[in-house]
């Protein structure tokens, strides 16, 4: 049988520490946080391989659970600290918010797939708030210290970053399929400003695709 305890440890060491992850805080809530209990059932065997896995949706389009390391550097972007109010956006089974409440974080986990939505509700246990509604709707409970978007945004978030705070943080993967970036947007009154932070990819949300326009 796995030793999750050991998988989670080597995580943290070969996968997170490796890439640039060097918050002592968010190492301890990734080697606390147990990851198998997110992913999708029959799948806990692959819950700390360095990939992302698949999430089985209604209509939502492709969806994963983003590898550990892409999400440990999104999260670190965010200086998530005690008390910090986090959005997480396309949350999944819920295992970012999770980790981000393990940060002690307030979070409002947002899901558009009912059954993902209800899977977060079932594997957070009531740590966490979990919103089930439209990726770009105005959230109750903002604006937000900060957001997190676990998928690609093909255009700028901008329904998502008008509910932050002034000086809030948003971390996104960025742009078309194969010049995709992790970004990092703060707030700075009606300003926002945008830093590419490195390469990633994950699949675009629909709710944040680019609208074809005519070719002539």
């Amino acid at each position: 049988m796995l030793d999750y305890a050991q998988a989670r440890r080597l995580m943290v060491d070969c996968q997170l520490r490796t890439f640039d992850v060097n918050d002592n805080a968010v190492l301890d809530a990734f080697d606390a946080v147990p990851r198998e209990r997110f992913v999708p059932a029959g799948r806990e065997p692959f819950a700390y391989i360095d990939q992302a896995l698949t999430l089985p949706t209604e209509n939502d389009g492709p969806r994963v659970m983003a590898a550990p390391m892409l999400l440990a550097r999104m999260v670190q972007a965010l200086k998530v600290r005690p008390g910090t109010r986090v959005l997480d956006v396309a949350a999944g089974y819920g295992y970012g918010a999770a980790i981000l409440n393990r940060l002690g974080a307030q979070v409002v986990a947002l899901e558009s797939d009912a059954a993902l939505a209800d899977g977060a509700r079932e594997r957070l246990g009531g740590t966490v708030e979990v919103a089930q509604g439209g990726l770009t709707e105005t959230v109750a409970g903002g604006p937000f210290d900060a957001i997190l978007i676990e998928g690609r945004v093909e255009t700028r978030p901008q329904a998502l970053l008008d509910q932050l705070r002034d000086d809030g943080r948003l971390v996104c993967v960025l742009g078309p399929d194969r010049g995709a970036k992790a970004t990092l947007f703060v707030r700075a009154g009606d300003a926002f400003g945008a830093r590419p932070l490195f390469d990633a990819n994950l699949p675009a949300l629909k709710a944040f695709a680019t609208v074809p326009g005519f070719a002539f």
